[in-house]
């Protein structure tokens, strides 16, 4: 494709330099691990909705969603109508459960109704869980980075997991969240101006776009078949989609951390249910980019739908704005890995290191553990992520990384539901249920992947593992 333009380089230059040196500034003055992983509960909730959406965002939203769009239908939209449900779910059961008492991650929750070997279970799910999803969002940022730059995997990975590090390491969960508002405003001003561009460079324009689109059928939101092997259905959507983010945002880490970075729980609902607002309008935007994409392209077929945005970026931008596009699809790896590394880090720190060191309520030994983790963990996720080179397929990464997260959240979920609605359940019965449930998930992903499609899969394992557990209780003594 040729050498990238001087221009685009010195665009990406200043934006990585800049966002890193803003990030490692924003940390300063902390002294404690409350206000490294938790920024003292005092961040306003607009920056931490925009923290949220870009956390669950990440490169495969920027280039997987619309190639969803170039190769389907908008039938991917439905998943955002369950999010909305599941999220205002989290938001009247879970959250209440998180701002009763001063908890640091989401399984102090379950450590204090079952006791620290539930805490340390589900913990060390979302461990292993966020490992391998994550690793492999950051190994969808290599894909546009080799076509940009001609870097190896190795480098492009090596290159983002390093400058995330620096401003996650010094700057905590404050710097993560703001840098998180920022990235995300960026991505989105990106695709709107690949939006405009392509107006002018399909023929008629966007009507023309969605006329061919809605002749071939591509413009269809809602599919109301009840198979349980087509993804992207209403009920897949509504039920599939609704317990999924019940999961990623109610028993994970990841987000609910930021949630209780709030100062109070109504600031926290209120970030929780404007997130699926926004999460509806971007995926719009990406799925409809998609279709222009198709219109622009005459429909052929590419080795991997994951390049289609990113050689559109390359091949037919100007320079400048090829810079910003780009550095949009660093912004959203990078929102996307700080979040996982410093979530990951503060699990380690609070849910296993504090106790069985005997520290709890030691903020500043916590506050230097936690950046030993932050340094693991990154150099964690840059491994995975370079393993899974060899690895990588024709599936969307998208739908790699929400399968691999759907497996597990189903099991986490279930604990959750046992904890909060269940005086039966107790820590063997619960335990015994989650490990129920992500078993027979695991099995119907490995065997019969083909007849029941991954958002279906959290619905499964939650209903298993409430029901075991539920069933192995033997309820709480008086």
């Amino acid at each position: 494709m040729g050498a990238i333009p001087m221009l685009d380089v010195v665009v990406i230059a200043a934006y990585l330099l800049g966002v890193t040196a803003w990030g490692a500034w924003l940390g300063r003055g902390q002294t404690g691990g409350t206000d490294y992983f938790l920024g003292n509960r005092e961040l306003p909730w607009g920056a931490v909705m925009l923290s949220v959406v870009a956390t669950e965002t990440s490169t495969l939203t920027f280039l997987s969603i619309p190639g969803v769009a170039y190769v389907g239908t908008l039938g991917f939209l439905q998943l955002t109508i369950g999010y909305l449900v599941g999220r205002m779910v989290v938001s009247g059961l879970l959250l209440p459960a998180y701002f009763r008492g001063e908890l640091t991650t989401a399984y102090a929750l379950l450590g204090t109704r079952f006791g620290t070997g539930v805490r340390r279970f589900t913990s060390s799910i979302f461990m292993a869980t966020r490992l391998l999803a994550d690793s492999v969002r950051l190994f969808a940022t290599a894909i546009p980075l080799a076509l940009i730059t001609g870097w190896p995997y190795p480098v492009s990975i090596a290159v983002i997991g390093a400058l995330t590090l620096v401003y996650t390491y010094f700057g905590g969960i404050k710097a993560v969240v703001w840098v998180d508002a920022l990235q995300m405003v960026l991505y989105l001003v990106g695709a709107m101006i690949a939006a405009v561009i392509l107006q002018d460079l399909v023929v008629g324009g966007w009507g023309e776009i969605v006329s061919q689109a809605r002749v071939a059928g591509k413009t269809t939101i809602l599919d109301f078949q009840g198979s349980l092997s087509v993804p992207y259905t209403f009920w897949a959507g509504l039920v599939g989609g609704g317990f999924l983010t019940m999961g990623s945002h109610g028993a994970d880490q990841l987000i609910v951390q930021r949630l209780l970075t709030c100062k109070d729980l109504r600031a926290s609902q209120q970030a929780l249910i404007w997130s699926a607002v926004m999460v509806m309008a971007q995926f719009l935007i990406f799925l409809l980019v998609g279709l222009g994409l198709w219109v622009f392209y005459g429909g052929i077929e590419f080795e991997r739908s994951d390049e289609i945005f990113a050689r559109f970026i390359v091949e037919q931008m100007p320079p400048g704005v090829t810079g910003l596009l780009i550095a949009g699809i660093f912004a959203a790896a990078m929102s996307s890995l700080s979040s996982s590394i410093n979530s990951l880090a503060s699990a380690a720190a609070y849910d296993f290191w504090a106790p069985l060191r005997g520290v709890v309520g030691d903020e500043k030994k916590i506050l230097r553990a936690g950046k030993g983790f932050t340094l693991l963990w990154a150099a964690l996720l840059i491994g995975g992520a370079t393993l899974f080179i060899p690895l990588s397929t024709r599936t969307s990464a998208v739908e790699v990384a929400l399968g691999i997260a759907s497996v597990v959240y189903g099991g986490l979920l279930g604990a959750f539901g046992l904890g909060v609605l269940s005086k039966r359940a107790d820590q063997r019965g619960t335990i015994i249920g989650m490990v129920a449930g992500i078993g027979v998930v695991m099995a119907i992903w490995l065997t019969i992947p083909e007849k029941v499609a991954w958002p279906w899969f959290v619905f499964i394992g939650t209903l298993v593992t409430f029901g075991v557990g539920w069933v192995m209780g033997r309820g709480r003594s008086a």
